[in-house]
């Protein structure tokens, strides 16, 4: 199981949805990537997910 140390160490592959539940916030309501706090939110197919504004990395919950 890869964890999120590991992500940050390699390349973040911003075409790539994020699981929550395998990849939690670091800090909550903040992006992994940037620290930002700006998101674009959506409901897809009963899949809430959310795109960060600043780098465009996607997680769902």
């Amino acid at each position: 199981m890869i964890n999120l140390e590991e992500i940050k160490e390699q390349e973040i592959d911003f075409d790539k949805v994020y699981d929550y539940a395998e990849f939690p916030d670091k800090v909550s309501g903040r992006c992994d990537n940037c620290n930002s706090s700006y998101f674009k939110s959506s409901v897809k197919g009963g899949v809430f997910l959310c795109e960060c504004r600043e780098c465009s990395m996607k997680k769902s919950i």
